[in-house]
């Protein structure tokens, strides 16, 4: 007999539609079941995930996706999405080279209306899809789902004052898992909800505004008696200010609640704000107790759990910095750290707890990040921004306009630089070198080892202008770190390996790769740490004792570290043949980084035999 009988049965919407609504509750129990089992045997986001069980299924039940539209923010919890939506099989190679991807991909399923993976898009493509729908005469219904962190985004807020007045209906559903509904809280607010999503209230809302539009006065005394009566149980009114009927809070759990509401939310006009409360875990005890440690999970038994503190394994570059930062910190009184967000994902617990004055989180506020770190510089404070390379890009004006342009010494602790696996194209830190490194005034360093990334941050530390140290995810090569803050000399790289004919020039995570196909071809090795400044000497050194010079970096070749080395050559007059390897110029997929590196040539052996044919062309 089957561990999922109700689940097996559903491997669309459309089947979905026809159960009874009495069996909803027990198709979400088996999913919740399956989704732990199978995010177990291949890592994955879990908290998440189990979190908005019910949520999923009651938009699937009430709207006639994917005609009507879906659209979730980031992606992590979408796994009973895709698993409802024919792709339970492909969970088994879940975020695996050419497997089903973590993240909404509109490439990879037609109920994947929007492809998503960073935080507070969903409203504003929602809201572009309804207006779409409207003006082409359709009618369907546009849903947005987004969590209350990404409402902490300013593209967030603009979108919400953009659909406020816009003529479409969309529904923004609030998926809030901060907090737990309160005894309360739950009886009285599902009544609420249903009120003021029902006919009855809305009917008499619409027949009011038409008796009272003959004295705007009294009108707008209605509106206001309204907004008060909904505020006292309530916390809807700055979404009402923005031009939303407010719904809610409603448990996100409680499907008895969930399917009614939408129901009546699916026959109202105009824009509609559904606030439900889930939480993080739900139905998984161990991650109800801590969902942090299983937002992001690697395989692990689900039976024990998560092991943790068994075994030696490397330091990764993320706690590197993390130590790094609280070592600094206890020699200069200046430094402050800066987090939109990622506070876990940045190694920065162990500063938050010791240093909590100098510690700010943000929230998903890149561009605000930036601009206040700028505003801390002003007056005599050192700051340190840790952020993900994609999560910079949505920062580029403000890097550009409020850091680099006044230069001043704002520091970027860049993590997932380069290939990040099985979170794929939203997250490789593909184009970060080629970004930074057309900016006056900014330093740009990318260490090849653990003890040269504790040394490129305290260089780029004491610094006096802006720069930024771009580490990959995960560990390196297992080099011992030094206790001592040493700097390195600014802007020179150095040679690891001496040969002939051929110089491999290695920037960051590529170095170990060079030195070994540096053996196979008994080529000389540079390891150039700076990208900005260039070692200019060391690039004409190389080009004067070799017949082909070979860049290598885990970033775009288009504009990248290669890109300098090219201008270096040039503005020197030099015309030593130059081989250029990187990523290429299309979006790398998820999967395992290893095997992606050596498909894309960039492992020991593929460097080799690709430098041997350009030597015999």
């Amino acid at each position: 007999m089957s561990a999922y009988p109700l689940l097996d049965t559903i491997n669309d919407p459309a089947e979905l539609r026809v159960l009874e609504r009495k069996q909803l509750p027990q198709l979400a129990q088996e999913l919740r079941e399956f989704l732990i089992e199978s995010v177990s045997k291949t890592g994955g986001h879990l908290s998440s995930n189990l979190g908005t069980v019910e949520l999923t299924i009651a938009l699937h039940y009430v709207f006639n996706t994917p005609e009507d539209r879906l659209v979730w923010d980031v992606g992590h919890q979408t796994y009973a999405h895709k698993v409802l939506t024919g792709r339970r099989a492909g969970m088994a190679r879940l975020r695996m080279l050419g497997g089903v991807s973590g993240f909404p991909r509109r490439g990879e399923s037609p109920y994947d209306t929007f492809g998503t993976g960073h935080s507070s898009t969903s409203i504003s493509a929602a809201l572009g899809m309804a207006i779409g729908a409207r003006d082409k005469g359709e009618q369907k219904h546009v849903v947005a789902v987004i969590g209350d962190g990404a409402m902490t985004a300013g593209m967030a807020f603009e979108a919400l004052n953009n659909a406020g007045v816009a003529d479409a209906n969309l529904l923004v559903i609030l998926n809030d898992n901060d907090m737990s509904i309160s005894p309360p809280v739950g009886a009285l607010n599902k009544y609420l909800a249903r009120l003021f999503s029902g006919h009855a209230f809305n009917a008499a809302r619409r027949a009011g505004e038409k008796v009272l539009g003959v004295s705007p006065s009294l009108l707008e005394f209605a509106k206001r008696t309204e907004e008060h009566i909904k505020g006292m149980v309530t916390p809807g009114t700055l979404f009402e200010e923005f031009g939303f009927n407010y719904i809610g809070p409603i448990d996100g759990h409680d499907l008895d609640s969930l399917v009614p509401t939408l129901r009546n939310i699916a026959e109202l006009k105009g824009p509609q704000f559904l606030h439900v409360i889930t939480k993080k875990g739900q139905g998984y005890k161990l991650a109800e107790a801590d969902p942090v440690l299983y937002h992001g999970v690697s395989k692990f038994d689900h039976a024990n759990g998560i092991q943790q503190g068994k075994g030696v394994s490397k330091l990764t570059y993320t706690q590197i910095f993390g130590d790094w930062l609280c070592d600094m910190a206890a020699q200069d009184a200046r430094l402050v750290a800066i987090t939109p967000a990622m506070r876990e994902g940045s190694g920065m617990v162990r500063f938050a707890e010791e240093y909590p004055q100098r510690f700010h989180d943000v929230g998903i506020a890149e561009q605000h990040a930036l601009t206040f770190a700028a505003g801390l510089a002003c007056e005599g404070i050192k700051p340190v921004v840790a952020i993900y390379s994609t999560f910079l890009q949505r920062a580029y004006d403000q890097l550009i306009h409020d850091i680099a342009l006044q230069n001043l010494p704002v520091m970027l602790a860049i993590d997932r630089g380069g290939l990040v696996g099985a979170d794929g194209a939203t997250h490789n830190g593909a184009f970060d070198l080629s970004y930074l490194t057309c900016l006056p005034n900014l330093v740009v360093m990318a260490p090849a080892d653990e003890n040269e990334c504790r040394q490129m941050l305290t260089t780029a530390f004491r610094h006096d202008g802006p720069s930024a140290v771009r580490y990959p995810r995960g560990h390196g090569p297992g080099v011992a770190q030094q206790r001592e803050l040493t700097a390195l000399p600014l802007g020179k790289g150095e040679i690891r390996r001496s040969g002939s004919r051929i110089a491999l020039l290695a920037f960051g995570s590529l170095l170990a790769p060079a030195l070994e196909a540096g053996d196979l071809l008994d080529a000389s090795v540079a390891n150039m740490r700076f990208v900005k400044p260039l070692d200019r000497a060391l690039v004409r050194e190389l080009a004067y004792g070799h017949d082909l010079l070979v860049t290598l970096e885990e970033n775009a070749v288009i504009g990248g570290a290669g890109a300098e080395v090219a201008r270096s050559l040039e503005e020197q007059g030099l015309n030593t043949r130059l081989l250029r390897l990187g990523l290429p110029d299309r979006f790398t997929e998820h999967g395992d980084s290893a095997t992606l590196l050596a498909q894309l040539g960039l492992d020991a052996k593929s460097i080799a035999e690709r430098v041997k044919q350009v030597i015999l062309e």
